[in-house]
């Protein structure tokens, strides 16, 4: 089987999360798209791997389904390593996360998106308060993980608002 193209993949994850909305009630392909985004300048598969960073946690594809569909076993690894696991709480996830490059920059770009003012805004003050925190307590070992050039670039592109916590 011939391996996707970034568009194709693209396609595949708006396929995979058609109908779906964010918690503020955004179409979810928005946030991955916005992932991806931010992670083109790094590659082709890392921008892959941002379109697709949601679709084995939040939909029915498994990564056989991706590797069958023609995505690349890098990428597919990729998104392995950022989809939540049974029993696996969150900050040990990230700390797996962490010792991992791409998959480092991978999370630090959903962690940026999902850190955006606009959308904590419509949240209820103590979700987000809540989520704040954890992303926040996420950078802390993300960010030291990998270069900072990379990680500059990330918030740039993804969420500027966060520069200030970078020292940038």
């Amino acid at each position: 089987m011939a391996t996707l193209t970034v568009a194709e993949v693209d396609a595949l994850a708006a396929r995979a999360h058609a109908g779906q909305v964010d918690k503020i009630g955004v179409p979810y392909i928005e946030h991955v798209r916005a992932v991806g985004r931010a992670l083109a300048p790094l590659g082709g598969e890392l921008e892959m791997a941002g379109l697709l960073h949601d679709v084995i946690e939040d939909t029915d594809w498994t990564a056989e389904h991706l590797l069958e569909a023609g995505v690349p076993r890098t990428v597919v690894d990729l998104v392995q390593a950022v989809t939540k696991r049974p029993g696996v709480p969150y900050d040990e996830m990230i700390r797996q996360v962490a010792a991992d490059p791409p998959a480092c920059l991978l999370k630090i770009a959903d962690n940026a998106h999902n850190s955006l003012p606009e959308r904590g805004a419509q949240l209820p003050q103590e979700q987000r308060a809540r989520l704040a925190a954890k992303y926040a307590a996420a950078r802390r070992v993300l960010w030291p993980a990998v270069e900072r050039a990379q990680v500059e670039a990330i918030v740039r592109q993804v969420n500027p608002a966060l520069l200030p916590e970078l020292g940038a």
